[in-house]
């Protein structure tokens, strides 16, 4: 009954922004790292950032650092992911995850392009 269901995603020109937002149910939320993903075609699913349960402990890719920002909201069950000055290469399906045991969302688009 773990839920995460993704939103946010759509169509933005290189150097725009988005903010997805990942609303989570069926466990506490609170008590569990979180983490967004993403998978471009032919590419594995790699990590974009994740954030420890209380929020103190931040990582990013290396591809993402300084534009994106995740963050938690343990009062609405959302974890979120600004992301500015985008690039082609964000393109991708991007995911919600919860871990242990994993859990993933459905996955929205993100398609930058011109």
């Amino acid at each position: 009954q773990v839920q995460l269901v993704e939103s946010g995603g759509g169509l933005v020109q290189p150097g725009g922004s988005l903010r997805l937002s990942c609303a989570a149910s069926g466990f506490t939320f609170s008590i569990y790292p979180m983490g967004w993903y993403r998978q471009a075609p032919g590419k594995q699913r790699e990590l974009v950032a994740q954030i420890s349960s209380g929020g103190s402990r931040i990582d990013y890719a290396d591809s993402v650092k300084g534009r994106f920002t995740i963050s938690r909201d343990n009062t609405q069950n959302t974890v979120y992911l600004q992301m500015n000055s985008l690039k082609s290469e964000d393109t991708a399906v991007y995911y919600c995850n919860k871990r242990p045991p994993n859990a993933w969302g459905q996955g929205t688009q993100v398609t930058v392009s011109s």
